[in-house]
């Protein structure tokens, strides 16, 4: 067995943790040995299907309940698994379809486990002659021994981009995941006494890997909902963690300024997030004035602001590249917004010249190594802005892509990993995507301080707004931007050409640029993906 699956089995022989599923219905709960017995079956009916070791299987589906058993038992199996994009109710099924074809065909699969509620997905599979089982189905198989695999063997083929983009799967082997699962229990201090609360999709990493592969290796107590229960009701969240004593929860800095605004409508009292000692934001950009209001608002509960948590992850380094300290403060690095724009350097903010807040995001675990580089691959020193570079035993060795297997790193074993930042005192700290940064008069702009500024404005949703960069030809004369943002007022004439006025002003006072375009959509008019995560590069479209 690799050292992840002989965790995973070992966790599952004494530990009398499990995992809760069915809230906000009925809740069960099973025990990690229960799960484990399930997926011992179901890597028997995989096996008897004719599944080979390394061999990718396909996975639609999205409760926990089915899920859990079913990657446990692909990897009890030898096979490596790859969560499939899941269809929403505006989804063009025929543009799934051919999509889903694609992505099978790149990564092999010669069949595909299909869950609720996806089960009428089945006939379509059918109809093109792949080979498809229900977890019930492969339930009813013989209990096995996991099947043997080396290190390097796949585990998990995660898929990085959106059904419009072309399709791409990061090779992650059973090193990597045990790596970094290591490293993230080490550093949370995880163990049967903890339990973590989830609804994050586990078609993403951060909840594949972090909110199930690691309570399935480190004993924690997980419950687990969807992520349209959390879209729903999102005061769901704090319940759960409340009713079941939640220490450790992870999502994205989008849902930590909903769940803010639900608990402010909450009587002190009603709910206990007093145990909470990780409350982890990571995925993407931090801001720090969603997690002061976050804290301002749940301290009502019992809070402990030290449990506000910032971390550094990709699909790439398996999940964490970094993280801030269990029971630290939340650190914020105040530079001078000048030298960071012109100079590419992090110098201390000065009085009298503007600052920019960025959060600090912990020193890189010891499986993944961080450094930064120009344009001509020349490591920076400390506080230099460049590109930010990874390599170690939680990195990715490639790709998989329709045209064939792409390698990830360098002949001396770095990762370029697509963004901009620098390091302070041995901790990461991000400026933002490469691809991303809108350059105007020789300034260096981050996509995300223009959001911050102009969702700070009355009547603009907080979290909803996108600055999107244009290159000289889109119908500007120069590289400049244009910001889109979501409003409720959106068809009251007056009140949207107030809100551009008022974001105009506000970006062009806080950042010193004018953006060529402001537009106000209505809400639900940006594009999300499946979690609720802003896709930047999507909504340029909506231009």
């Amino acid at each position: 067995m690799s050292r992840f699956v002989e965790s995973v089995v070992a966790t599952a022989g004494r530990a009398r943790t499990g995992m809760v599923t069915g809230e906000p219905g009925p809740p069960v709960r099973r025990t990690w040995k229960e799960l484990h017995e399930q997926a011992r079956r179901i890597a028997g009916g995989l096996v008897a299907s004719g599944l080979q070791p390394g061999q990718a299987v396909a996975v639609l589906a999205g409760q926990p309940a089915e899920t859990a058993p079913v990657a446990q038992g692909v990897w009890l199996a030898g096979g490596s698994m790859t969560m499939l994009h899941q269809p929403t109710p505006r989804t063009d099924l025929a543009v799934w379809r051919d999509d889903t074809l694609r992505v099978l065909r790149m990564i092999d699969a010669r069949s595909v486990v299909v869950g609720a509620p996806f089960g009428q997905m089945a006939a379509a599979l059918d109809a093109y002659g792949i080979r498809n089982f229900s977890p019930a189905d492969l339930s009813e198989g013989q209990e096995i021994e996991p099947v043997p695999v080396d290190e390097d063997s796949p585990a998990l083929l995660q898929l990085t981009s959106g059904s419009t983009a072309e399709p791409k799967a990061v090779r992650i082997t059973h090193r990597n995941l045990y790596a970094n699962l290591t490293d993230s229990s080490r550093h949370l201090s995880c163990g049967e006494d903890g339990v973590m609360v989830s609804w994050l999709p586990m078609f993403h990493d951060m909840g594949m890997i972090g909110c199930l592969a690691l309570p399935m290796l480190s004993g924690l107590e997980l419950v687990s909902v969807t992520p349209a229960d959390f879209l729903g009701r999102p005061l769901l969240w704090a319940e759960l963690l409340s009713r079941y004593g939640g220490t450790i929860t992870t999502a994205p800095n989008f849902a930590w300024a909903v769940l803010t605004r639900q608990l402010a409508r909450v009587e002190p009292g009603e709910l206990d997030l007093s145990k909470l000692r990780v409350a982890c934001n990571g995925a993407e950009p931090i801001d720090p004035a969603t997690m002061r209001a976050f804290v301002e608002v749940a301290s009502r509960f019992g809070f402990d602001p030290g449990a506000v948590n910032c971390c550094y992850g990709a699909a790439e380094s398996t999940l964490v590249i970094s993280m801030s300290g269990v029971a630290d403060p939340m650190a914020l690095d105040r530079v001078n917004a000048a030298a960071l724009e012109q100079e590419r350097r992090a110098a201390p903010g000065a009085e009298g010249g503007a600052v920019r807040e960025i959060p600090m995001l912990g020193r890189p675990f010891p499986t993944v190594e961080v450094r930064v580089v120009d344009d001509e691959g020349k490591p920076l020193g400390d506080r230099q802005v460049g590109r930010l570079q990874l390599r170690g035993e939680s990195v990715t060795d490639g790709y998989l892509t329709p045209d064939g297997w792409e390698p990830a790193r360098d002949a001396d074993g770095w990762l370029d990993i697509g963004d901009e930042g620098y390091l302070a005192d041995g901790q990461v700290v991000v400026c933002g995507r490469r691809k991303d940064v809108i350059i105007m008069g020789g300034r260096n702009i981050y996509p995300t301080d223009i959001e911050r500024a102009a969702g700070s404005v009355p009547g603009v949703r907080e979290g909803n707004v996108v600055a999107v960069r244009l290159l000289a030809g889109d119908g500007v004369a120069r590289e400049s931007f244009a910001v889109l943002a979501e409003s409720r007022q959106a068809t009251d004439e007056a009140a949207v050409a107030q809100i551009v006025r008022e974001v105009t002003s506000r970006v062009v006072s806080e950042i010193d640029v004018r953006p060529s375009a402001v537009r106000i959509l209505p809400p639900g008019s940006l594009p999300k993906t499946p979690s609720g995560k802003l896709r930047r590069a999507a909504a340029r479209g909506l231009l």
